[in-house]
């Protein structure tokens, strides 16, 4: 039985979501411009005037990875540059309510799919119930259906007895993807509701979601996750007082810090499983350019938008697929015709997919909706928590979860990129680049690990010289940046977000390689109980990296100090950035002791 896990946290309040300010939003667009401009007035003098052609090869380097990570920067301000909910209308009743098409009017149906595989069966049966605790509209029509990859005994038995709808399959072909289009064979809703196995949608659900599909456009609504059992943590300044006993100088010390920097909590989420930077802060602004992605549980569906999208693109694919075998016959008439006969046979052994055999169907479903250049389907974030669900609970499932994430995404990009759909406008395929372009960070977060370390061993600097200059030029830029990200995730924690953009870099590389040995990106079900044991040989390159950089400020600070190294300034500095590096990656290395039994 769950219930014992569950229990400990049943009591917790919602997070609210951030507030809308037009105040706040003017001035992270004025910090974040000036930061940009400063950016590139840094990078211009780090080009031309600071690059150390003692070591070229390395001096370059490092300044190429600087302006890659400029570029991500430039994308992530464009991603948050303004904050813009979608207005709901009243709640629909009837499919007239939904569309400007000519229909047999009838009452709205809703179906709500809880696909699972192999999950605890007692897991499921309080998703379902929490299910069954909606509020259905007067006058709409709703069916709650379990849709079972594993074909398990005990799981029809427990739909039986909760009185709701059994859809086994035998094969699991197509993973989740699969099991939701299979579903949607043996149901007829007009919008369908996604959760997962686990998650648990609050009695809400519907009456402040269905409002917005009153636009006949919107094609799906995103709500947040919200991972209710994560660890609390102690707050600061609490934690200065009383863990290190440091008394009432340490609570005011504590709550100093946290005036400037907001609510800090030790010990909090050590995972990074808190998902509010991307759900109310990044996915939530792009409301403002209808380029919100769809994320899977937590969302609702119209069957229209999805059933269009899937036959335009089957058109699409055996189109293509039909041209690339008749490119090379010289014969004009004889091409045509075999392209014709070609198509048929194609047509015929190709499956409409509603959803995409992909392990990432639904951030893949959407922007085949998006990229549909005839009909513009909207999405839509709403920012209210409308679910629960289980966070991660120890390093190897979180690894599991962030490895389909990452893989997935590259894949997209490396075989069915969003820019090649015209469909799209620029705005939106910028959103979608951004996203991939996060998973490219490898490409410079290893040398910002690395530079250091290089230093230290080698005495070779990556600059010209760490004068002034060097100072004048890129602490305004370092300053205004933090300034600005303050400002705009202001009341959402973001410490984590930050730590793990460094501390994930080994499992990006992996997913990176996968994509590029062609190897099909896995799909694992991210387990919902904590797995034993510790989990070192997973972030064995982090570990080693904070051991020769405490290793490196041992060596060269010796160097120093004998004056075998005349070298000071370049010394602070890279003690300073090998150090900010540490304790990134020391969150993860933490995280590989870490269990549920730690949660609070």
């Amino acid at each position: 039985m769950m219930n014992w896990y569950f229990r400990r946290f049943e009591h917790r309040q919602l997070p609210p979501a951030q507030t809308i300010s037009e105040g706040r939003d003017f001035l992270y667009q004025v910090l974040a411009t000036a930061s940009m401009l400063l950016g590139l007035w840094y990078l211009s003098w780090r080009w031309t005037a600071s690059l150390n052609w003692d070591a070229p090869g390395f001096s370059i380097a490092l300044a190429l990875a600087e302006t890659m990570a400029f570029i991500g920067s430039l994308l992530f301000t464009f991603n948050l540059w303004q904050l813009r909910d979608v207005r709901r209308g009243e709640i629909p009743t009837r499919l007239s309510h939904i569309t400007d098409r000519p229909v047999h009017d009838r009452p709205l149906t809703v179906d709500i799919f809880l696909p699972t595989y192999n999950e605890e069966e007692e897991l499921v049966r309080l998703s379902i119930q929490d299910a069954k605790k909606v509020i259905i509209p007067e006058g709409v029509r709703c069916r709650i259906h379990v849709l079972d990859d594993g074909c398990r005994e005990r799981m029809r038995q427990i739909a039986l007895e909760e009185w709701v709808n059994y859809i086994p399959r035998r094969e699991s072909e197509g993973f989740k993807a699969g099991n939701i289009r299979h579903g949607m064979k043996h149901t007829f809703g007009d919008l369908m509701v996604i959760l997962d196995a686990d998650t648990r949608p609050m009695p809400e659900f519907l009456l402040h979601t269905l409002g917005y599909f009153r636009d006949p456009d919107v094609a799906w609504v995103q709500t947040p996750q919200w991972f209710f059992d994560l660890p609390k943590g102690i707050p600061l300044p609490q934690y200065l007082q009383k863990r290190w006993h440091l008394g009432k100088p340490g609570y005011w010390l504590g709550r100093g810090v946290t005036r400037v920097f907001g609510p800090i909590r030790v010990g909090h989420d050590l995972l990074g499983n808190d998902p509010r930077l991307f759900y109310d802060v990044i996915l939530r602004r792009r409301n403002a350019v209808n380029a919100s992605f769809c994320c899977g549980a937590g969302s609702i569906h119209r069957r229209e938008a999805i059933m269009q999208g899937a036959l335009k693109n089957w058109v699409r694919e055996t189109r293509e697929k039909s041209d690339d075998l008749a490119r090379n016959i010289p014969d004009l008439h004889l091409r045509q015709l075999f392209g014709k006969t070609a198509r048929q046979e194609i047509a015929r052994r190709t499956p409409l997919m509603p959803y995409r055999f992909h392990v990432s169907e639904d951030i893949y479903s959407g922007m085949l909706l998006h990229g549909d250049k005839d009909r513009n389907w909207k999405s839509v974030y709403h920012p209210e928590v409308l679910s629960k669900m289980l966070s991660p609970q120890d390093l190897l499932s979180w690894t599991i979860q962030r490895f389909k994430y990452a893989g997935g995404t590259l894949d997209i990009a490396a075989h069915d990129p969003p820019w090649r759909y015209p469909g799209m406008n620029w705005r939106q395929k910028l959103m979608y680049a951004a996203t991939i372009y996060s998973y490219l960070s490898p490409l410079w977060v290893v040398l910002f690990l690395v530079a250091p370390l290089i230093f230290f061993f080698t005495g070779i600097a990556p600059v010209a010289a760490y004068d002034a200059a060097f100072y004048v030029h890129i602490l305004p830029f370092l300053v205004l940046n933090r300034l600005a990200l303050m400002v705009v995730t202001w009341g959402v924690p973001s410490l984590r977000g930050e730590q793990y953009y460094l501390a994930f870099f080994w499992q990006n590389i992996q997913a990176m390689w996968e994509v590029i040995c062609r190897q099909p990106i896995r799909f694992h079900v991210t387990p919902k109980v904590s797995q034993q044991g510790n989990f070192l040989s997973l972030v064995w390159p982090q570990l080693l990296i904070v051991v020769l950089s405490l290793l490196g400020i041992g060596v060269m600070g010796w160097n120093v100090y004998t004056g075998a190294e005349p070298q000071l300034p370049a010394y602070i500095v890279n003690v300073f950035w090998a150090l900010n590096n540490c304790l990134a990656l020391m969150v993860i290395i933490r995280a590989a002791f870490f269990h549920e039994g730690e949660q609070g």
